[in-house]
């Protein structure tokens, strides 16, 4: 494998997927362009393939040592369309509350012949560590790890706005809330500055916005009204409410004065802009309901293209099996 590229192969091919800071953007739009193929004329695209057969024979296990009920389920969904034989593993429950470490675990279920894990892990890196101490053809994709990447929804947000809006080149996307807690903003800037979009936006209260945002190409706004004119693009993210206690933030109410998206605010961004949100929303903290669920919104597309994009990131990484 290419030094310092632990998830691409010596043909600069990928084999595991872990992040997506440091992807060429020719495999950013590879993953894209095949998920177009599997997002069918029912779910708003042009792909003819529902079910099929790539993943036939193969055993991909979800490994969620942390809750996602959404994200485990559109794995799972991904894997059967693509005829997998798919294994859910609630682990925080079992192994690791022996003390058996993650590596057993790991060594474990290897020799139950998986040839893909999706993992979901509370400490960030984990699954960098599974990449490492895995067999060779076994591939490992990150299902979110801590606070540092959820690459697969970064690249269903990418296909999402791709959709909608077809050219990255020449748009202002602004990404709202608790940056410094989320995992799914951290991809996102990666996935938006990789394709070539000129502007990036972050928007938050100075304690929900991580130091060094402006290292990474973002132009930061603390001021929610400001920070929306003229753009294209709004992505919301979800205030993480067991933080609220904390010394972070005031209250709910008064987060959602200063910060929350209403049909005022949004009408500062252009008449066409969408609104996404990686979900769970908080109705009334984050997004007020008239938007979320009014025509701008895009959030369940992003759940259905979801499906498309996990189908689209199996089906490469098991590819240099083929």
């Amino acid at each position: 494998m290419i030094k310092g590229h632990p998830q691409l192969t010596r043909n600069g091919e990928l084999k595991h997927l872990l992040t997506v800071e440091g992807l060429p953007r020719q495999v950013v739009t590879h993953i894209l362009d095949t998920a177009a193929q599997f997002v069918t004329p029912a779910e708003g695209g042009d792909g003819e393939l529902g079910k099929v057969p790539l993943l036939r024979g193969k055993s991909v296990f979800n490994l969620f040592f942390e809750n996602s009920t959404r994200t485990r389920t559109t794995f799972e969904i991904a894997a059967q369309r693509l005829s997998a034989d798919v294994q859910n593993l609630n682990i925080n429950a079992s192994s690791t509350s022996k003390g058996e470490s993650l590596l057993d675990t790991i060594n474990n279920l290897s020799a139950m012949h998986a040839d893909m894990f999706v993992v979901r892990h509370a400490e960030s890196g984990a699954p960098y560590l599974i990449a490492q101490h895995c067999p060779p053809h076994v591939h490992v994709i990150n299902a979110g790890d801590g606070r540092h990447a959820h690459p697969t929804q970064g690249l269903l947000d990418m296909y999402t706005i791709r959709h909608f809006k077809k050219d990255f080149t020449n748009l202002t996307v602004a990404i709202v809330g608790d940056i410094l807690h989320s995992r799914v903003a951290r991809s996102d800037i990666h996935a938006l500055t990789t394709l070539g979009v000129p502007e990036v936006r972050a928007i938050g209260p100075r304690t929900l916005l991580p130091t060094g945002l402006e290292h990474l190409g973002v132009r930061v706004f603390h001021d929610m009204d400001e920070g929306l004119k003229g753009v294209d693009v709004v992505i919301m993210l979800r205030l993480q409410n067991e933080r609220m206690s904390g010394a972070l933030l005031p209250s709910a109410g008064e987060y959602f004065k200063y910060y929350g998206l209403t049909p005022a605010r949004l009408a500062r961004a252009k008449p066409d802009a969408i609104v996404m949100h990686p979900g769970p929303m908080n109705r009334g903290v984050e997004i007020d309901s008239a938007v979320a669920d009014g025509p701008q919104s895009v959030i369940l597309n992003q759940v259905t293209f979801g499906i498309a994009v996990r189908m689209a990131v199996m089906s490469i990484v098991a590819g240099h099996n083929h």
